[in-house]
């Protein structure tokens, strides 16, 4: 919709796309902040979550831009990292994966003395959190998206046409198109709202509910954008990524019964005074 700078840093232009994806992590640390206060969680584990966070970030759009230029080298292109483009859930593995290594690794001499295992021990709170989180950030991403036109449904022509929405699209340039990108960042603001509330309720299983309703809505959503992704034989790659989130979030509730772990946290008991 917008996809030209808004003003211009050390010769760079900043575009609303770079904005929204500021805004969504600035939410989601704030989103981790208050919910994860509300269970309790030391301000020295918090700091340290902020500090590895960073890491986590460089390594999701690290990752993002590895799997989208993999994805272009099996379609016959060129495998290159820089200017490939990103990937979402290819981001959110990478960045996933190298958090929770330099979360335990660092945390493992970082915590010591008194606060020896702090870090372990409010992981649960952190586990729960952190899908919540994502959903906010992705879905501050997706609005990005929107406003560069990429991640958009069917051309629907030069002319008005209710439902579309008028952006510069990566495969016919200006023109109506299905907001594929709004109608993703309305789903995704829905599951935080679903996952929060049902985080206030003690529920444990939030990661596994967060995995299963984003993969399922992913795989769904893809078959409605038209716009480039990669290599395609029977599904698109994030459709193969969504049965692995799918999958995954099911491994996980089984994990959970098969170590008898409840899928809502008992209540605390109140202090007698």
């Amino acid at each position: 919709m917008y996809p030209y700078s808004l003003f211009t840093i050390f010769g760079n232009g900043v575009k609303l796309y770079g904005v929204c994806i500021a805004v969504g992590i600035i939410c989601c640390l704030i989103a981790f902040y208050i919910l994860s206060k509300k269970f309790d969680m030391p301000e020295k584990v918090q700091d340290y979550v902020f500090f590895i966070l960073i890491g986590g970030l460089v390594s999701g759009f690290f990752f993002a831009m590895v799997f989208q230029g993999f994805y272009n080298w099996l379609d016959g292109q060129e495998f290159k990292i820089i200017g490939a483009g990103l990937t979402v859930m290819g981001g959110l593995i990478g960045g996933a994966g190298c958090f929770l290594l330099l979360y335990f690794t660092i945390g493992k001499f970082y915590f010591n003395g008194k606060d020896k295992g702090l870090h372990v021990k409010h992981f649960n709170t952190l586990f729960r959190v952190a899908p919540i989180s994502i959903a906010i950030a992705h879905a501050f991403g997706r609005i990005g998206c929107l406003m560069s036109g990429c991640c958009h449904g069917k051309y629907l022509g030069d002319q008005f046409v209710f439902g579309g929405i008028y952006m510069d699209g990566t495969t016919h340039g200006w023109g109506y198109y299905v907001p594929i990108q709004l109608y993703e960042s309305l789903f995704l603001f829905a599951l935080a709202t679903v996952l929060t509330i049902l985080y206030l309720k003690r529920c444990n299983i939030i990661m596994s509910l967060y995995l299963i309703g984003y993969g399922v809505w992913r795989f769904i959503i893809e078959f409605l954008r038209t716009d480039y992704r990669g290599f395609n034989p029977t599904l698109y790659p994030s459709q193969w990524l969504s049965i692995v989130f799918v999958l995954g979030g099911i491994a996980l509730m089984l994990i959970y019964r098969y170590k008898k772990m409840p899928f809502f946290l008992p209540k605390e008991e109140k202090k007698s005074e």
